[in-house]
């Protein structure tokens, strides 16, 4: 599975990244949104995962960018936050056309629960 990363904070990439390849899936990680927009622009990803609070550039911002620009690749995205969002909010993301809205897993079990989710056998 090819998987783009998009978060502001390296130690999540880092995490991200170790728990991706350790089940021997190819992961890039980019740390803004201006570059993963770029990258999903130019590429083709399995799974895209997003973080919504960035500076500058927000997951929000990409959503709308994306849905403009390639809204087929909407539905790879997963929003993963530590933020607790509200339900109109999640409702608005889901109306974008992403797959989903997680919590930030930190281990490779929750990783695992998103991945069955979006790919159920």
């Amino acid at each position: 599975m090819k998987v783009l990363h998009i978060d502001d904070s390296p130690e999540i990439c880092e995490l991200y990244t170790d728990m991706f390849t350790a089940d021997n899936h190819e992961i890039i990680s980019a740390n803004n949104g201006k570059k993963g927009l770029d990258l999903i622009l130019k590429n083709n990803y399995d799974l895209i995962l997003l973080d919504i609070c960035m500076p500058e550039y927000s997951g929000m911002q990409l959503l709308r960018d994306l849905k403009r620009l390639k809204p087929t690749e909407l539905r790879k995205i997963v929003v993963v936050s530590l933020l607790r969002f509200n339900s109109s909010q999640i409702e608005e993301m889901l109306k974008l056309g992403i797959h989903s809205v997680e919590t930030k897993p930190s281990d490779l079990q929750k990783m695992e629960i998103i991945k069955k989710n979006m790919w159920p056998k």
